[in-house]
């Protein structure tokens, strides 16, 4: 499986370059978009747990669960768009 992943990630970049277009390769990790409603103040970073909740870095950079669901994966009335790294981890 490697010997194919990796020649097909350089074809990607090397033909992203050659048109001039930004071509966006994410291993392993990448990045999302979500929608937040602003009500633990700036958005950091987050992610969706295991345990269906989302996850988010507050300004103590410490991870909380959003219990009361002020993060959503589809667009809302009062939500706006964020989009993180999608970093995962297990709580």
């Amino acid at each position: 499986m490697r010997k194919i992943i990796l020649p097909l990630l350089a074809l990607l970049v090397i033909s992203g370059c050659a048109s001039r277009q930004r071509v966006g390769v994410a291993v392993g990790t990448g990045y999302y978009d979500g929608y937040y409603d602003g009500y633990y103040g700036p958005f950091n970073d987050g992610y969706w747990g295991n345990d269906g909740y989302f996850w988010y870095s507050g300004r103590d950079r410490v991870w909380h669960r959003d219990n009361d669901r002020h993060f959503r994966r589809d667009a809302a009335n009062g939500f706006n768009h964020v989009r993180g790294r999608g970093h995962h981890r297990d709580h």
